[in-house]
C-alpha cells in the first residue's frame, strides 16, 4: 500500500485536527445510527491522539467499547474527474467508517492503514460528513488478544501485555487523489554485486486502458542514474552508494504510467535504499558486513497524547538515541507510524519491525490479568486468531516492505513457544511471512521461561531474539548469580542453534532520584549495575550480535502492584529526562563507533 504523496498527478490533504467526539457508554450508537446526524454532546478530540488521557474522567480513561469521531469535509472543486480516497493511517483496534449515510470501510487491527475509494460518493465542491466508530475491545480472536470481564461495576478489559490499552485515531487521516488509471503498488528488492547495485522493481497498474510503465532512478541530488520500461524490471546502478547504518543514503524511483500519445497518466516517487541483509551462522550482515545492534525496545507513548503520533516527540527521541550512540530499535509491540520509519530510512537507523501479536501466552495472562487458561485451545487463541494474526503480518509487510531501515521481521513478542500447539500455530505463519518477503530474516521475541531445553519453535526462525530479566524478575538483588545464569543460558542457546542472538529486552525498573550507597533494586544505581552486568556477558559471548534495552523511556501500563504509575524500566523518564544509566550507555555505545 503506497503512502499518500503529492506528485504531478496526485494531491493530498490532511484531515488532522479537532473532530467531534462521543463516548458510546451505553453501546447504542450503532443501533441508533449515530453516523446519520451530528454526534451527541459537544465534546471534541484531537486527531492524532489517544482519547484516554485527554479528559479528567476515569470512565473515559477506562472505557471499553465504541467511541465515535466525526467531521465535515469539503472536497476541492479541482478534484473533478479524479479518483478520491479516504485513508486512516491507524484506528485502534477496529473501525467502521461512513461517508454521509453510506458505510465505506471496516478494518480489524489497530496499527496498520486502511482506505476507501469514495470517487462515486463524494462530489467535488460539496461538503460531506465523515464518521468513524473505533472499538478498543480485545478478544481471544484479536491481535493482541484479551477478554472482557463483566463486573457489577461494568465491563473491564483484561489483556496480557504490559502496556496500557490506548485507543482512538493515533495517526493521520488523509483525503487524497489519484488519476482513474493509477499506480496501485510498488515493490523493490535490492542487491549488491561489488560496487554495482541492482534494484528489482515491480509496478502494479490499476485502471482501464493500456498504459506503458516507465521508471527512472535518481540519486540524492536528483540526477538520473538509470531508467527502464515495463511493469517489472531490473535497474543497474554502477558505483552504487549503498544505504548503510548511520548513513541513510536514498535514491528515488520515479514511476510513471503513460497513455495514448505519451500522455502522463500517473506518477509516484518512492525512496529506495540499496542494501542487503543476510544471516550467516551466528552473524547478522548488512551489505555483507557484520552488524551489531545497539538501542532499545520502545513504545509509542507520551503524556496526554498516549499513542498518538507526535513529530516533536519523534524528533526528540531520535536525537536522544543519537546522543547515546544507539543505532537501532524494535517497533515493540506493533508497527509504528510510517513517519518513524521514513525518518529511520533517511538517517540510517536500523529497525526490527514487529506485529501487534503480544500476549499470546497463558503464563503472562496469569501474571498480568490474574487469569488461568490454556494459550491455544478452541475457546482461547485458535485458528480464527491465527487468521487475524496472518492478516496482521501481511499488512505490516505490505506497508513496510520498501523501507531499507527495516532489516528483520518479528512476528510475535513473548508467545508461548514450548508446546506442540505453539509449533502448530506458528509454522504456517512463518511460511506465510517467508512467501510475502523472502528478502528479510524472521524472528520472534522469546519469553524468559522458554529455554534452549524446552523451546520448540526457534528452529523455524533465522535469528534468536531473547527477552531476559536476570537481576530483576530472576536473581533479584544477586547480580553475581544473575551474571552466571545469563552466561550459562546464552552458551546453551549457542550450542543448540547456530544463529545470531539479539537481546531484545533486559533491564530493571528504576525510580528517578532514588539513590543508595549500596545498589538496591529500584535505585538508579542498581539499574546501571544490571545493565553493566549484561554488557560484560554480551562481550564474552560471540553469538550475541545486539543489545536492545527495555525500555527507551518509562511508559503507561494497566494498574498493578509492580506498576507505580507505569513501567519504570526506561533509561529516560516518560517526559524524557535521563537516568544515571543513560551516561553509562553513552560511554559504551559511542565507544563502539
Amino acid at each position: 500500500m503506497l503512502r499518500p504523496r503529492d506528485t504531478p498527478t496526485r494531491e493530498r490533504t490532511s484531515l488532522n485536527g479537532l473532530w467531534r467526539f462521543a463516548v458510546d457508554t451505553d453501546g447504542v450508537g450503532r443501533a441508533d445510527g449515530w453516523w446519520r446526524r451530528p454526534l451527541p454532546g459537544r465534546r471534541e478530540a484531537p486527531v492524532p491522539a489517544s482519547y484516554n488521557d485527554l479528559f479528567p474522567d476515569p470512565a473515559i480513561h477506562d472505557h471499553v467499547g465504541d467511541v465515535w469521531y466525526q467531521r465535515m469535509v469539503r472536497i476541492p472543486a479541482r478534484w473533478e474527474g479524479r479518483r478520491i480516497v479516504l485513508r486512516f493511517d491507524a484506528a485502534t483496534h477496529r473501525a467502521v467508517v461512513w461517508v454521509d449515510d453510506t458505510e465505506v470501510a471496516a478494518h480489524e487491527g489497530g496499527y496498520t492503514p486502511f482506505e476507501a475509494d469514495l470517487t462515486d460518493l463524494m462530489r467535488p465542491g460539496a461538503e460531506h460528513r465523515v464518521t468513524i466508530v473505533v472499538d478498543n475491545t480485545l478478544s481471544w480472536q484479536s491481535i493482541p488478544p484479551g477478554y472482557v470481564e463483566q463486573t457489577p461495576d461494568g465491563p473491564r478489559q483484561r489483556y496480557f501485555h504490559d502496556f496500557f490499552n490506548y485507543a482512538g485515531l493515533h495517526r493521520s487521516v488523509w483525503l487524497y487523489t489519484t488519476p482513474r488509471a493509477y499506480i496501485g503498488d510498488i515493490t523493490v528488492l535490492t542487491r549488491l554485486d561489488a560496487a554495482t547495485g541492482i534494484v528489482d522493481y515491480q509496478i502494479q497498474a490499476v485502471g482501464h486502458g493500456e498504459h506503458d510503465v516507465r521508471v527512472v532512478l535518481r540519486d540524492a541530488d536528483g540526477a538520473e542514474v538509470t531508467r527502464a520500461a515495463g511493469a517489472t524490471g531490473e535497474l543497474t546502478v554502477e558505483d552504487v552508494h549503498p544505504w548503510r547504518p548511520g548513513e541513510g543514503y536514498l535514491y528515488h524511483l520515479h514511476a510513471e504510467l503513460r497513455g495514448d500519445g505519451d500522455e502522463l497518466a500517473d506518477a509516484y516517487a518512492l525512496p529506495v535504499g540499496v542494501r542487503t541483509v543476510a544471516v550467516e551462522g551466528s552473524r547478522f550482515l548488512i551489505n555483507g558486513e557484520p552488524f551489531y545492534f545497539t538501542g532499545f525496545g520502545k513504545h509509542e507513548d507520551s503524556p496526554v497524547r498516549g499513542k498518538g503520533h507526535d513529530d516533536a516527540f519523534m524528533i526528540h527521541d531520535f536525537a536522544l538515541m543519537e546522543w547515546l550512540g544507539g543505532n537501532s530499535f524494535r517497533t515493540s509491540h506493533y508497527p509504528y507510524a510510517e513517519e518513524v520509519l521514513e525518518y529511520a530510512d533517511r538517517h540510517g537507523i536500523v529497525v526490527i519491525g514487529e506485529t501487534a501479536a503480544v500476549g499470546l501466552n497463558a503464563e503472562l495472562g496469569a501474571t498480568l490479568a490474574e487469569a488461568v487458561f490454556s494459550t491455544f485451545s478452541e475457546h482461547t487463541i485458535n485458528t480464527a486468531t491465527r487468521e487475524v494474526h496472518r492478516r496482521a503480518i501481511g499488512e505490516m509487510i505490505a506497508r513496510d516492505k520498501n523501507h531499507p531501515s527495516v532489516v528483520l521481521w518479528s512476528i510475535a513478542n513473548e508467545p508461548e513457544s514450548t508446546t506442540t500447539a505453539s509449533r502448530s500455530y506458528f509454522e504456517p505463519l512463518v511460511d506465510h511471512a517467508r512467501r510475502l518477503d523472502p528478502s528479510r530474516p524472521l524472528a520472534f521475541a522469546n519469553f524468559m521461561s522458554a529455554t534452549p531445553d524446552n523451546d520448540v519453535i526457534s528452529s523455524l526462525f533465522d535469528v534468536l531474539m531473547l527477552n531476559r530479566y536476570y537481576g530483576w524478575y530472576k536473581d533479584l538483588g544477586n547480580l553475581a548469580a544473575a551474571e552466571r545464569n545469563l552466561e550459562d543460558e546464552l552458551n546453551a542457546w549457542t550450542r543448540k542453534h547456530d544463529k545470531p542472538i539479539i537481546m531484545t529486552e533486559y533491564g530493571a525498573d528504576t525510580l528517578t532520584g532514588l539513590r543508595t550507597l549500596t545498589p538496591t533494586p529500584w535505585t538508579e544505581d542498581y539499574q546501571a549495575d544490571v545493565l553493566a552486568m549484561y554488557h560484560r556477558v554480551f562481550d564474552r559471548v560471540e553469538a550475541v550480535v545486539g543489545e536492545q534495552i527495555w525500555n527507551f523511556a518509562d511508559f503507561a501500563t494497566a494498574p498493578g502492584l509492580l506498576r507505580v504509575d507505569g513501567n519504570k524500566k526506561g533509561v529516560f523518564t516518560r517526559d524524557r529526562r535521563p537516568k544515571t544509566s543513560a551516561w553509562q550507555l553513552r560511554e559504551r555505545w559511542r565507544g563502539r563507533r
